[in-house]
């Protein structure tokens, strides 16, 4: 490992580019800032072997990009795409950015938005179910949204004019874009074709014929927990495999993470977690500024008195199954089976990696011992976030003062990718990571109304709230 051979001096400077690579998949000369693609290239060799031999990861850097092809282990619904203002990615915005990353592929130097456009819209036409109508308001913006994350990305450089304009009025707007066609051949490379598929799970990258006995398959089983250790907030004993569990307290997997990465792993009884105080590894920072953070923080909170409190104790539930289960069921019923070509479709993968997938593996281990966890019910949970509301409300951000429904599912999502709980249809099953935040202290800053005049450090407007986790 090359991490234990770098100068202490410049060990640092080796960790970064590990979490900027790690945390990005994909770097590029703007993306996610201007100094991550020097720094990748500067340890190009180190990263490549650490990479291979702690994760079985492949990393591909040239002049304009660094790309990581990970060995995905699990469906992760987690991880989704959003828009530049942090929205989302709903399934036609999708559907815009994999044909758009078609049309450019087939583009020149230049292309136009609404050029762009076009060719999206004779794309769509030969999906059921899908249209670009540039004469729709809706269809416009999430066409945009498709091509401003292509754009941050550096895939597309904007040369003149706007698309606000053209989603604003197609006849009267328009946009010029350079296109970077390394980084479009880098963004978009999938281990086996849409085509050749049976079910989505055969895009996990792990080959099911390689998963040998011995030391070779110890060293596989200790990839499988270093790279859920980096793509998980919290990784919990019982979600891991049999061979697994053993080495997610063995010294030396969590320390090599640590080093490669600079993190601080936290361990308890049920888990290990990454501790991220660099904010250059983590998607979410937590605790962290905004409404949404704020009020999860303030939630849970109540949630770990309410835990706690022995006088009235709540009752315990299994966790539910783990979603990835039902997401593959979901993505597998929407697959045409028309377009499959069969004599590829059951043909193994060929890409990088090894062992089983986690439907092989879990079929043929012996189920665990059932472990219980706490359960709030969904009516206490919108009862306190009204109560915080009413308390606090004030402080929130504009859009969320007067939907407390909306700021309830947001919270409650943002927890959930967070593994502190995980929801189900009636209610909420409390995960062991939520204790770590326990305690939470609330101090209301309120802006002094005799003063006349109010200083920058002052509070302007409406009262704030903050919060600090213990």
């Amino acid at each position: 490992m090359h991490a234990r051979r770098i100068d202490s001096l410049a060990l640092d400077n080796y960790q970064r580019a590990a979490r900027v690579i790690l945390a990005n998949h994909l770097v590029t000369r703007t993306y996610p800032d201007r100094i991550a693609l020097p720094l990748i290239r500067r340890w190009a060799t180190e990263l490549r072997e650490d990479l291979a031999a702690l994760f079985g990861y492949r990393l591909e850097v040239t002049e304009a990009t660094a790309r990581v092809f990970p060995v995905i282990d699990r469906l992760d619904a987690g991880k989704p795409a959003r828009t530049v203002a942090d929205r989302v990615f709903d399934r036609r915005r999708y559907a815009y950015l994999a044909l758009a990353l078609a049309a450019l592929g087939r583009a020149g130097d230049q292309i136009t938005l609404s050029e762009l456009a076009d060719q999206v819209a004779a794309y769509t036409g030969r999906v059921d179910g899908l249209e670009l109508a540039p004469d729709r308001a809706a269809d416009r913006d999430a066409f945009v949204d498709a091509i401003g994350w292509l754009a941050a990305r550096g895939a597309l450089t904007l040369a003149d004019g706007d698309a606000g304009g053209w989603a604003a009025d197609p006849e009267a707007g328009e946009a010029l874009y350079d296109i970077d066609r390394p980084v479009v051949f880098a963004l978009f490379r999938p281990p086996r074709a849409l085509q050749h598929l049976h079910s989505v799970e055969g895009l996990l990258t792990e080959d099911a014929m390689a998963h040998p006995a011995g030391p070779a398959h110890i060293s596989d089983s200790a990839r499988r927990v270093r790279r859920t250790l980096v793509e998980r907030p919290v990784v919990y004993a019982e979600d891991l495999a049999d061979d697994e569990r053993p080495l997610l307290v063995q010294d030396r997997v969590v320390a090599d993470v640590e080093l490669f990465t600079g993190l601080r792993a936290e361990r308890r009884a049920e888990g290990v977690a990454l501790i991220d105080t660099s904010g250059r590894l983590s998607d979410i920072r937590f605790p962290g500024t905004g409404t949404l953070a704020q009020v999860a923080l303030l939630l849970v909170g109540e949630i770990a008195d309410r835990v706690l409190d022995i006088d009235n104790p709540v009752p315990r539930r299994p966790a539910a199954p783990d979603p990835a289960a039902a997401l593959a069921a979901q993505l597998d019923d929407v697959i045409p089976a028309a377009t499959v070509f069969a004599p590829l479709a059951d043909l193994p993968s060929t890409d990088f990696g090894a062992g089983e997938p986690d439907s092989v593996r879990e079929a043929s281990a012996e189920a665990p011992e059932e472990v219980t966890y706490p359960f709030i019910e969904s009516a206490w949970v919108r009862e306190t976030v009204q109560a915080l509301t009413d308390r606090y409300g004030l402080t929130f951000a504009a859009q969320w003062q007067a939907n407390v429904p909306g700021l309830t599912t947001e919270v409650v999502a943002l927890l959930e990718r967070l593994r502190l709980l995980r929801a189900v249809s009636d209610g909420l099953v409390i995960l062991p990571a939520l204790a770590r935040y326990r305690g939470a202290v609330v101090t209301v800053r309120t802006k002094r109304t005799a003063e006349l005049f109010v200083t920058a450090s002052d509070t302007i407007g409406a009262d704030s709230v903050g919060t600090e986790g213990m």
